[in-house]
């Protein structure tokens, strides 16, 4: 039975209570981080922890807890559970009051869960064979650079990309690919890689900027700007990045072969330059 951690304190999973009038439970009103966990050590808790604060800061939600009580509250869950790979999940909701849509005039104290989950992260069939994923309209509201709880959507186009054959959908807005339901998408065009600019309508992805950084120090060309659907048919190689998947290579798009329907030489150039990367830190 795991250890999860709850408020200040770490209890057994099924000791673990969130009130039923969290702002978190009735309104999604939360901010979320998945950190990826590598022979028992953390990958980008930094970063992790600048986007949970930038992300609270844009909801305005205060938290009191300090950067490194974050990190203390990874390591001891890492101990406590003897993660060796998998994540930590860890939530941040605005706190507890009666159901209004006003948020109450004194700051509330916010509620924080966390909690870890095994995983296998490498060497995984996704990551050495590749996957499918379907084109699927973006409904989500436009603050996707807010990592909030309300995944609903992403939950929805999950499921449909599941009904359709495929592993994962990548979500199209006015003719252009945002990003996957829970990844930022990639392709490559003539020897460019090719990946959506930030905005506010996707996530700043951490290892999305790892990836950035891997490109640059490989002098591989890359560009951000929208593509759309059609240029992902015609390129030779499409990937997607996560935390907790790295890099997977994308081999098929609505049922066609992305090149040669194998993960081509980039995607696995970069496989291989984020490892060492994550290995360095470990």
């Amino acid at each position: 039975m795991r250890t999860v951690y709850i408020n200040g304190e770490y209890v057994a999973e099924n000791e673990a209570k969130v009130s039923v009038f969290d702002r978190g439970f009735m309104f999604a009103d939360s901010i979320y981080e998945v950190t990826a966990v590598h022979r028992g050590s953390l990958i980008g808790i930094s970063q992790h922890i600048s986007r949970l604060r930038r992300s609270l800061s844009e909801i305005g939600i205060c938290l009191k807890l300090t950067d490194s009580d974050l990190q203390t509250i990874h390591h001891q869950l890492i101990e406590r559970n003897q993660l060796n790979e998998g994540l930590i999940y860890l939530q941040v909701s605005r706190g507890v009051q009666d159901r209004n849509f006003l948020y109450s005039d004194a700051p509330l104290e916010a509620s924080v869960v966390a909690f870890t989950q095994v995983k296998q992260l490498v060497g995984t069939k996704a990551a050495t064979s590749g996957i499918s994923v379907v084109g699927l309209p973006d409904l989500r509201w436009h603050r996707s650079d807010i990592k909030s709880t309300q995944l609903l959507y992403a939950c929805m186009a999950k499921d449909e990309a599941k009904r359709q054959g495929a592993d994962d959908a990548w979500l199209i807005r006015d003719g252009y690919v945002t990003e996957g339901a829970s990844n930022n998408v990639f392709i490559v065009l003539d020897g460019v890689v090719v990946t959506r600019e930030l905005s506010s309508l996707l996530l700043p992805g951490i290892t999305r900027d790892s990836i950035l950084k891997c490109l640059d120090e490989a002098d591989i060309n890359f560009v951000e700007r929208p593509f759309t659907l059609e240029e992902a048919y015609s390129a030779s190689e499409a990937f997607i990045t996560s935390s907790t998947s790295f890099v997977y290579p994308v081999v098929q798009i609505d049922g066609q072969s992305v090149g040669s329907g194998y993960p081509g030489p980039v995607t696995k150039t970069l496989q291989h330059l984020y490892m060492l990367q994550v290995s360095e830190n470990v």
